[in-house]
Order: structure tokens, then sequence, then C-alpha cells
């Protein structure tokens, strides 16, 4: 499988201060919180062709901010990062697949120590050099997991009826990758 356009065989880190990982959770049933990770590494190693691929990375559960400090402290508590426990959320890319701009990648996801197989959606919005002689890539990811799987499995019934906290958890990354000397 050939590289997509203007990616070149070598290693590629992330750059956080270009890059947005986060989520998007129901809440009560009726509004969606967003929450995001501030502090990530990854390194990609391209080789000659995509089946040549190795992706590796690693998230602080710590940097977790949605933009209310009562709820950060509550996500990063043992109902659910449980951030002393467990410092970080990982990806190891295990295959890729497609063409052009569009992609699938397959990998082991781990959270609280469980690990579990995703697919994300990837889009390859592609490749610059920046003012300062940087070569850069750009990706978008989507997927969608269940948090029950990882052991996120916190809630609290409503009066109403149904759950205050959605099991589905869309996760959602912004990735700018720069290329290594």
């Amino acid at each position: 499988m050939t590289l997509p356009s203007g990616l070149t065989p070598g290693v590629w880190t992330l750059d956080m201060s270009h890059s947005e990982i986060g989520f998007t959770v129901r809440h009560a049933g009726i509004s969606k919180v967003r929450g995001r990770f501030t502090d990530a590494q990854a390194e990609a190693r391209v080789g000659e062709s995509l089946a040549d691929a190795s992706l590796h990375a690693t998230v602080n559960t710590a940097s977790f901010e949605s933009g209310d400090a009562n709820r950060d402290g509550h996500v990063k508590g043992p109902d659910f990062f449980d951030v002393e426990e467990f410092p970080e959320m990982k990806f190891r890319a295990t295959s890729v697949e497609g063409d052009g701009e569009d992609y699938t990648l397959t990998g082991d996801l781990t959270i609280r120590g469980i690990t579990k197989p995703v697919e994300l959606e990837v889009e390859f919005t592609g490749v610059a050099v920046d003012p300062f002689g940087a070569t850069r890539a750009g990706f978008s990811a989507e997927t969608e997991i269940s948090r029950k799987e990882f052991g996120l499995t916190w809630n609290a019934a409503l009066e109403a009826g149904g759950l205050l906290v959605s099991d589905k958890v869309k996760i959602n990354v912004d990735a700018a990758l720069v290329k290594q000397g």
C-alpha cells in the first residue's frame, strides 16, 4: 500500500501545541459534554509503504480538561480515569488500510489498564513545510467506544429515567506530526 502524497519515510512525532485529542459524551440524554487532553506524545515510523508503518501514542490522563473544575476533578478521580492509578492511556496501531485521503487505522487502545481493539476513521490532510523549515503532516481521526468496556462504569440514574452519562464516547484527534532529522 503506497504512502499518502507527500508523506515520506522516517520518524514523525506529535506536535501537541498544534494538535488536539478530545472526546464527546452525551450528558443527561440531552446535551453533549466535550473534554480534551493537553499532554500527549506520539511517534509514527513510516517505511516505504503503509504496511511498514507503526504508530504509538501515550496520553497523560491528568491533563484532562473540560472547562469545569468540579467535573474535571470528578473525571480525573477513581470514578472515571483514576489518574493516580492509571496515569496514561495508550494506543498502538496494528494495521492501516486505505488510500488517498481516507484510511482506517486499527489498533489497541488501553484505558484504565484494559486493552481493546478499536478502528479509527482517518483523514490525511496533507504535508507542508512551515516557515521554520519543519516538515509537517496533518491527520484527523474519529472513533466511538463503549466506556464500560474500559472499566469506566460510574453513572447516576435520572429521575425521569435513563442515565446521567452515556456509554458511547466519540473520540476525535486532530494531529500535526513533525518529521524528525
